[in-house]
């Protein structure tokens, strides 16, 4: 897609954040505290796959492990309309960084406390980053975010698999287990590989 296709998806991505700030809790308990935009986007390039963003929610860090989705993110995402937009949608959790091996050097699109950053949006209309977007972490940073998130990988795969194992005879859909099993495995892996090639 043509970037000017790809920045108007962000935004709109971003006024869908705001939007669903504004709705009850009670019907979408999952809250999104921020947006983040990240990959192809942030580059200088004029055509783009998809538009890489990172949803931050306040929940534990073992509640969002790398290529997970929290509970309520698909109602979320439903309301939201983001399965039929061109964007890929990683979750994380407000209390680590939002950065890591793929989320390199994020910039920030819209919070819950200011809003939309149009400034960063004009920004990446101009194909001008580098001002709005997180610093280069060092070397021992990066192993160290990759650590952490590994950890918590591991983690999420060993509880998925023990929640997989306990209801696979059992009566009632097993879809939703098994993918959150294969989503575990597939942040598991994807961590290793990023630790062992960086």
């Amino acid at each position: 897609m043509k970037r000017i296709r790809a920045l108007h998806h962000l935004r709109t991505v971003a006024d869908t954040c705001a939007d669903m700030a504004t709705r009850p809790e009670s019907i979408f308990p999952l809250r999104v505290r921020e947006l983040w935009a990240a990959g192809e986007i942030l580059e200088p390039v004029d055509e783009l796959d998809a538009v890489t963003v990172a949803l931050v929610v306040d929940l534990p860090v073992d509640d969002v492990a790398w290529l997970t989705e929290p509970s309520g993110s698909q109602h979320w995402a439903n309301a939201a309309k983001l399965q039929t937009a061109p964007v890929t949608v990683r979750w994380r959790s407000a209390r680590a960084p939002v950065w890591n091996h793929v989320l390199r050097r994020p910039a920030l699109i819209w919070d819950l406390d200011n809003g939309i950053a149009e400034s960063t949006l004009d920004a990446i209309g101009d194909g001008d980053t580098a001002d709005v977007r997180v610093d280069e972490p060092s070397t021992d940073a990066m192993a160290q975010r990759l650590a952490d998130d590994l950890a918590v990988s591991l983690r999420a795969l060993s509880s998925r698999t023990a929640h997989y194992a306990d209801r696979r005879w059992k009566p009632g859909k097993l879809e939703p287990v098994a993918d959150a099993l294969w989503h575990a495995s597939e942040g598991y892996l994807d961590l290793v590989k990023a630790i062992d090639c960086p």
